[in-house]
């Protein structure tokens, strides 16, 4: 899979969102006090350990991650959040399951329900595609000139990776579930630099669209990945590569 061109993506999906960073920031955000709110010692806390370093990768100021803990912990006033999935399906078919951190649940329905069925989508039942996903850590790491894919290829043997990718400008790197902290904080004390590293569901399998199912999807994804309740967005579409 060498080639594809993953980094320079996220560096677009960047680069389109510059002029929105406050709110990536807020979903981010949300994500900390998420996990801060049953430990804020991200230490001895993976989960809030990883979303910090998430937070990182999209540029968060220390300041703001600070307030995120401290609002989990009770020093600031804030909200309290629920994660919560929803599944479906889009235009021909295509598989989709959102991921949701809100405050109240029954806004978040009907706003993910109301983007589904204005784009040629649909919700369906917990479950309906998710068997078809897999869930996977993954961790996009830069392609420099001190580091080669042999030596990369030792940090996350040692580290406890399960496989590597290469691409032209990033080196992709798949853990388990369970390994993920543990090996991004492993690669993380190396000093490398991420690009991503986060844990994401992806497709067993993936489907191709073309002409208006693949404007109606295109708008559906762009739909609900503005809604401020939504996280992530998952899909089992093979979007073109300037599409991603």
């Amino acid at each position: 899979m060498s080639g594809h061109s993953h980094a320079a993506n996220i560096a677009a999906k960047k680069a389109k969102t510059d002029a929105a960073k406050g709110k990536i920031f807020t979903k981010v955000g949300r994500e900390i006090a998420v996990a801060a709110k049953s430990n804020p010692d991200p230490e001895t806390n993976s989960k809030l350990a990883d979303a910090i370093a998430k937070a990182k990768s999209v540029n968060m100021p220390n300041d703001n991650i600070k307030r995120c803990i401290a609002k989990a912990a009770g020093e600031l006033s804030g909200a309290n959040y629920e994660e919560l999935t929803y599944e479906g399906y889009g235009p021909a078919g295509s598989a989709i399951i959102v991921k949701t951190l809100t405050d109240n649940k029954n806004r978040t329905v009907d706003f993910v329900r109301t983007v589904m069925k204005r784009h040629g989508g649909s919700l369906g039942n917990t479950g309906c595609v998710s068997f078809t996903f897999s869930t996977i850590g993954e961790i996009v790491v830069e392609r420099t000139a001190d580091l080669s894919e042999d030596q990369l290829m030792e940090y996350a043997l040692e580290a406890g990776a399960d496989d590597i990718i290469t691409e032209d400008d990033a080196f992709v790197v798949n853990t388990s579930v369970s390994d993920f902290s543990s090996v991004r904080k492993y690669l993380e004390e190396k000093g490398l630099n991420f690009f991503e590293a986060e844990i994401k569901m992806v497709p067993q399998n993936k489907i191709t669209l073309s002409g208006d199912d693949l404007v109606k999807f295109n708008r559906l994804i762009e739909g609900l990945e503005d809604l401020d309740d939504v996280q992530n967005v998952y899909h089992n579409v093979d979007l073109p590569e300037d599409e991603e």
